[in-house]
């Protein structure tokens, strides 16, 4: 099981605050998932309140698409429970599915089907759908409708998805690599409407990525797959206020790092040690460079630095 510091710590939205006795929209607890002999997902605890946009960052082959596809019961899991809007996740169906937006990596359905009468025949299913703002989305992201899905670009079929995982008003849209095929004029585009949709209240969107800007952007929730685990969910804000990446300058270079409080990861690189540092002690830090005979510089990664070495 996980510990406290593990659990998703709230992030301060004033128009997207969860109200005291709300249910988490996703529980999860001793989530298990194997392919033959690889263990992917090891006893996984996580826990996700209504209102927030977590982004979900892990390595190439972490298991961020085996997760979430396990999470909403699109792939079997091994051991473990997972509860969606308070209740058990057995397999999509029901009500509950009207409230859940989808986006794959990949959008490959349907190629002889007309973008247009896709939608239609996907909006049937909903109770929630919204046809002004698929009308909107169609135009402003340049998609013909009476164009076959067969015939649209890499990038345009990642939008007809994006637009058929939006229209319904889902409380929980997950995302997995959504703005991975698409140009920089379209993910900021892709942007403005989830920022928009997170307006709501009680929206969630959990979205897996390594462009790291538009977490950033979105003031996600970080939340880190690594070994089989979630190893913490944290606000980005918070992240930005406790880690500091300390560098440790001298002539004659370094063997190792020495014992530092709340050290994650040091690095030696000539006569530089970097050492990233939770929550530093300044005072401890300029007395070990008096000690070392070495100058002593303090930077504020950013995210992609954070991903880079803690992932």
């Amino acid at each position: 099981m996980s510990t406290p510091a593990e659990w998703p710590i709230a992030i301060a939205k004033p128009n997207a605050l969860p109200l005291a006795d709300e249910a988490p929209v996703l529980r999860v607890a001793a989530l298990r998932k194997s392919f033959e002999k690889r263990q992917v997902l090891r006893a996984i605890d996580w826990t996700v309140p209504a209102g927030r946009v977590i982004g979900l960052l892990g390595r190439n082959g972490a298991g961020k698409t085996t997760l979430l596809r396990c999470l909403l019961g699109l792939s079997p899991i091994d051991g473990g429970k997972i509860e969606l809007f308070g209740e058990p996740m057995i397999e999509p169906a029901g009500e509950r599915m009207h409230r859940i937006g989808f986006v794959p990596q990949s959008f490959d359905l349907f190629p002889w089907m007309k973008v247009r009468a896709y939608l239609d025949f996907t909006a049937a299913f909903y109770t929630h759908w919204d046809h002004p703002l698929t009308t909107r989305l169609l135009d402003s992201w340049q998609l013909d409708p009476r164009q076959k899905i067969g015939q649209l670009s890499q990038g345009q079929r990642q939008k007809l998805a994006i637009v058929r995982a939006i229209a319904p008003q889902p409380d929980l849209l997950v995302l997995d690599e959504p703005v991975a095929s698409l140009d920089p004029q379209a993910r900021r585009a892709f942007m403005a409407e989830l920022l928009e949709l997170m307006r709501q209240p009680g929206k969630t969107v959990i979205f897996s990525t390594h462009i790291t800007a538009d977490l950033e952007r979105a003031e996600a929730d970080i939340a880190l797959l690594r070994d089989g685990r979630i190893q913490f969910t944290r606000p980005l804000a918070e992240l930005r206020e406790c880690m500091r990446l300390i560098v440790l300058s001298r002539a004659e270079g370094w063997v190792q790092a020495p014992a530092v409080a709340g050290l994650l990861k040091a690095n030696i690189k000539g006569g530089d040690l970097q050492l990233l540092i939770e929550n530093p002690d300044m005072q401890n830090l300029q007395a070990l460079a008096a000690q070392s005979n070495a100058s002593l510089r303090i930077e504020t990664p950013t995210l992609e630095d954070l991903f880079v070495e803690l992932a």
